[in-house]
């Protein structure tokens, strides 16, 4: 195999010395589906000697057999590793290589074309140093160079190799290239590359790939393995403010106490004075501890453990920030989000974002515009499809110690996942923190919920009726609260028409005005439990993701979910108010059970069936309910009604 075989056979102590003393680089492959980026990959290796003898004949033996080259070697499976990527003729997965040269170590990401795998693209790009965007000479640029380099630039990519592929199939045509770098650097001159460099090539042929090839006489730049070998790769990472977020509180004895994790950005020595966010406590570093022994001096990128010279308070998620230069604190950001699911993400709806060092609920709490990546025009939007990109704001359960994403990756990026199925669903990027998180407080209040509930002689609590419409969910609870009125408790019902009559009223019917409507539902009902009331909801409620919002929104056992179970059928003969005819007929759109999906509870707690059992019976098994489970006190008055 390669340049280094000799020395491995000879001293393998000094080989790996030399690896060590390399520095590294990370660089992508991206562009448009076709545009070349595995068979570059493939010749680069090749060209350079990098690959084993048993996989240049399996190479040649898949070449004959799944290539696209006739006889000729398909250097694009070298990397194409899936069956339908061979099969296809495509990339599919983000495929990682490491290879090596004399001069410098790197990881490569040859990442998809195509646009349903531009998430896949996105994660190649993340921990990327350079991009190397190819573009067919006969094609330029196309909407895939646009998405992909719009994406470089929100994932901090600063240099961009400008790669026009295929030179052989133009005759090797200067004017060629002068055009597409001509167009290229318009369109992307606002998009904060520091470099573009162009380079024509025929990854098929060889050409510039190692080095000036003789068709291209006119081009006096340095071939792509030249560019890569010597680029500028300082440190970032090391040079930027120090950051440790905790992973683990190590308290391995009653004698030490120490603050794992990996460094994300900065040095640290052993003296240094730190804070610790959101907290703001202040210590100094006591040891910098090691599997392989304590250290003086730590760098970006290396697994610690630190023990402080204060004993204070510090739990995972927390991070250890240089005194001078610490990251902000706060719960609402505007950012930047990647969609990367099928289903749309929805303003309102509640997420888990996870960040440097944890997990936190939160949601979007709006959409002020998506980005048209042909165009960079901003268009307004209530949701974001697969792919799409949107800057939003971002409300947090909790404080979080951040930086913008531009000053710091590790510490300005998140990633968005779904309650329900636990699937990693978006990514974002942190501009910066909304003004008014650091100016509201909660205000402390002398009478709180439980003063108020007592005087009320009740347990408050939010009976959330949910079903399809025409299921009896109103009347239902219409009479369990006419029985607790009676019994001298105090109630209110929240209807779902009677709510769009005023609160909700700029609301309609697509997913994600449903998913606001229950946004603001909730927040009324704990203001009227914590006011000690007894609240009874009466909403469709299609999405288990919106009523488990409510559902944490409350303190264990203030959210009691009645699940009214009637078959679409049997509504649909009831329809009391003619919406199932006229969803039938095509009148209406989004209608739950219909054309609009209703997702039922997975375990409700009460759960009751308006075809086998009359209004006024399940209203009874509400009530005993309630009475089970000490939700009424005793009153003189309880037996009345």
């Amino acid at each position: 195999m390669s340049h280094q075989s000799d020395l491995i056979a000879e001293d393998i102590s000094a080989y790996l010395k030399a690896q060590e003393e390399k520095s590294m680089l990370r660089f992508i492959t991206c562009g448009s589906v076709d545009d070349g980026k595995s068979t570059l990959i493939g010749r680069l290796l090749y060209d350079s000697k990098l690959i084993f003898e048993d996989q240049l004949s399996a190479l040649e033996a898949d070449s004959k057999r799944l290539g696209t080259q006739g006889q000729e070697i398909d250097f694009a499976l070298l990397v194409d590793g899936l069956a339908a990527e061979r099969e296809q003729g495509i990339t599919i997965d983000v495929a990682y290589r490491f290879f090596s040269t004399d001069k410098r170590k790197f990881i490569v990401a040859d990442t998809p074309g195509h646009e349903q795998y531009t998430r896949n693209m996105a994660t190649g790009a993340s921990t990327a140093d350079v991009a190397i965007m190819l573009i067919d000479a006969r094609k330029g640029m196309l909407t895939q160079t646009r998405r992909h380099s719009f994406i470089c630039s929100l994932l901090g990519i600063k240099r961009i190799v400008l790669a026009v592929n295929k030179m052989d199939l133009v005759d090797y045509n200067q004017q060629v290239l002068v055009d597409v770098e001509a167009e290229y650097r318009e369109f992307a001159k606002d998009f904060g590359f520091t470099e573009i460099t162009s380079i024509p090539l025929s990854a098929l042929k060889g050409d510039n790939i190692l080095e000036a090839s003789e068709n291209t006489p006119w081009y006096t730049g340095p071939s792509l393995l030249h560019y890569l070998e010597t680029v500028p790769v300082g440190n970032v990472r090391q040079a930027a403010d120090f950051r440790l977020p905790v992973q683990w509180v190590n308290r391995p004895n009653l004698d030490f106490r120490g603050f794992s994790g990996t460094i994300a950005s900065g040095t640290i020595k052993v003296g240094d004075p730190i804070k610790v966010l959101p907290s703001a406590q202040e210590s100094t570093v006591k040891s910098i501890v090691t599997y392989d022994g304590d250290l003086d001096e730590a760098v970006a990128g290396e697994a610690i453990t630190l023990t402080l010279a204060d004993e204070i308070d510090i739990s995972r998620g927390d991070i250890i920030a240089g005194k001078d230069n610490p990251p902000e604190v706060a719960d609402q950001f505007e950012a930047k989000i990647i969609w990367m699911h099928d289903e749309p993400m929805l303003p309102g709806r509640p997420y888990l974002f996870k960040t440097a060092g944890k997990t936190i609920p939160g949601l979007v709490t709006d959409l002020k515009h998506k980005v048209n990546v042909n165009t960079m025009e901003h268009t307004a939007a209530k949701n974001l499809a697969l792919n799409e990109i949107g800057i939003c704001n971002i409300g947090l359960d909790s404080r979080i110690a951040f930086d913008a994403y531009r000053d710091n990756r590790e510490t300005g990026a998140f990633i968005i996942i779904d309650r329900i199925s636990n699937t990693t669903v978006g990514v974002g990027m942190i501009d910066y923190a909304l003004r008014r998180s650091s100016n509201i407080h909660w205000q402390a209040l002398d009478v709180d919920k439980i003063a108020r509930a007592e005087m009320k002689h009740q347990r408050p609590a939010i009976l959330w009726f949910t079903g399809l419409s025409g299921s009896g969910k109103s009347t239902i609870a219409n009479i369990v609260e006419k029985r607790l009125f009676a019994r001298g408790r105090h109630t209110y019902i929240l209807d779902g028409d009677n709510v769009r009559h005023g609160l909700n009223q700029d609301l309609g019917f697509t997913d994600a005005d449903r998913v606001e409507n229950i946004r603001r539902v909730g927040e009324v009902a704990k203001l009227m439990v914590d006011s000690g009331l007894m609240v009874m909801t009466s909403f469709i409620s299609p999405f288990r993701a919106e009523r488990r919002m409510v559902h944490d929104l409350m303190e264990d056992g203030e959210f009691v979910e009645v699940y009214v179970d009637t078959p679409f059928d049997v509504c649909a003969e009831r329809d009391p108010k003619g919406l199932y005819k006229k969803a039938l007929a095509g009148e209406i759109k989004n209608f739950t059970g219909y054309d609009s999906p209703y997702e039922p509870p997975e375990r409700a707690d009460i759960h009751v069936s308006t075809d086998k059992l009359s209004a006024d019976q399940c209203a009874d098994m509400i009530i005993n309910y309630l009475e089970e489970n000490g939700y009424l006190n005793a009153r003189s008055n309880d037996n009345a009604g």
